[in-house]
């Protein structure tokens, strides 16, 4: 069977806007994400107090993990963004998704957004965590 993803947002709910209310997917191989933070190949955090620059680091580490698996980032179904900072995201959010379309094009996933108390990479200077769902080919 080939992979097949569809979104699904019926209009029962309000029209999703920056994200897809869910997926469905039908063959192909689940690749679960971890985590990622703003760390570079060497372990240093990039862009320390930027949570845009980290933003961007993020997209690159998971395009990284689904290039390993021979993936892509529209293959991404579903993401979750933990922010040490609410309010600094939604004041950045402007260029979060113009980062965002940079990476992803106009392919949405099913995310959440979660305002987190702590991050395991904090005292690094971590302020976003990144982790999802890939259905790969």
């Amino acid at each position: 069977m080939a992979r097949e993803i569809l979104a699904h947002n019926p209009p029962a709910l309000a029209r999703p806007v920056g994200f897809s209310h869910g997926y469905e997917a039908r063959g192909g191989r689940v690749l679960f994400l971890a985590g990622q933070v703003a760390t570079d190949a060497q372990g240093r955090v990039v862009g320390a107090g930027d949570v845009v620059a980290q933003f961007r680091q993020v997209c690159e580490n998971l395009r990284a993990l689904l290039a390993s698996a021979g993936g892509q980032m529209t293959d991404v179904v579903k993401l979750t963004i933990h922010v040490l900072d609410v309010d600094d995201y939604k004041k950045h959010l402007r260029e979060i998704g113009g980062v965002y379309r940079e990476h992803f094009g106009k392919h949405f996933p099913a995310m959440t957004l979660l305002g987190v108390r702590d991050l395991f990479d904090r005292e690094a200077g971590c302020l976003i965590e990144i982790d999802g769902v890939a259905v790969l080919p």
